[in-house]
């Protein structure tokens, strides 16, 4: 919230809202002008919505958000909050099938209108395809190994639920550490469900749009290709490679950074586990 470096009559974006915590709190820091427009895709996540005529809910994913904003007739915001990954109500709705803590039938939409779900990448993507998504997405050395298994496996019968898959790769989550490598396992297939990289670049892109000078991005990220993405753009306003000079060796970025990454404390990771890999970067446009 500080970060966000919030103005009592300024416009702000919460991209998502998921239970409303961060939003109730920039509703508390605005004044009666300010506004908040609040995205998320998941419609569970109406039921919280905030009961303010400053507030609006926008049940859409932000990778569109200059559309909406332009939609309400809104040119320029003066901050953009971001906390990425899968809310906690997501974890804990069993049947949504994020968490490995439960069985599940194999789902992991974040909207639950989306024609592919973690079924349909699990049993009818192709061997090298999984192999993609569990070496870039989930960072796993045994990638090849994994596919293999998932596609020998369907070939006798469809991996319809979560405890399946376990078994299915049961041989490659030795017990020191299986919790780890299967969170490594369903991050990718997650990720590849809700194209969340894609979604995260154009949000990235159309954020430089819509901020206005001085205006600030405030994103939270969960693992290293979220804060990867997160930290190369805020630096140069790109993805990769370096921003081109001027003819007298300079280069212009977008933004400012302000302070460092921040990680949570031990004592509020004892308050909140789920906290532990989090990094918040802070950026001013300029």
């Amino acid at each position: 919230m500080d970060g966000l470096d919030i103005k009592p009559d300024g416009i702000y974006v919460d991209v998502t809202f998921g239970g409303g915590g961060h939003s109730r709190e920039i509703m508390r820091r605005l004044g009666p002008n300010g506004r908040l427009f609040a995205f998320d895709q998941d419609t569970d996540a109406l039921a919280n919505a905030i009961d303010d005529e400053r507030f609006t809910l926008i049940n859409e994913n932000f990778r569109y958000i200059k559309r909406f904003l332009r939609f309400y007739g809104v040119k320029e915001v003066d901050g953009i909050l971001g906390d990425l990954g899968v809310s906690s109500h997501q974890f804990d709705v069993a049947e949504r099938g994020f968490s490995t803590r439960f069985d599940a039938e194999l789902d992991m939409r974040m909207n639950q209108n989306d024609a592919i779900s973690a079924y349909n990448v699990v049993n009818e993507y192709a061997e090298a395809d999984l192999r993609r998504i569990f070496a870039d997405y989930g960072e796993l050395t045994t990638a090849k190994g994994l596919a293999h298994a998932i596609v020998q496996a369907r070939t006798e019968e469809p991996i319809k639920n979560t405890e399946q898959l376990k078994q299915v790769l049961s041989r490659f989550l030795p017990a020191h550490k299986s919790n780890k490598i299967l969170a490594q396992i369903y991050q990718a297939i997650r990720i590849e469900v809700n194209q969340e990289m894609e979604v995260l670049k154009e949000f990235l892109e159309q954020s430089l749009e819509v901020l206005k000078p001085g205006g600030r991005l405030s994103v939270i990220s969960y693992h290293s290709l979220e804060d990867r993405l997160v930290k190369r753009f805020m630096k140069n306003g790109l993805f990769e490679g370096e921003p081109e000079k001027d003819f007298f060796g300079r280069f212009e970025v977008p933004f400012k950074l302000i302070g460092k990454m921040i990680v949570p404390s031990e004592e509020e990771i004892k308050i909140n586990s789920r906290a532990r890999s989090a990094k918040l970067r802070i950026a001013e446009k300029k």
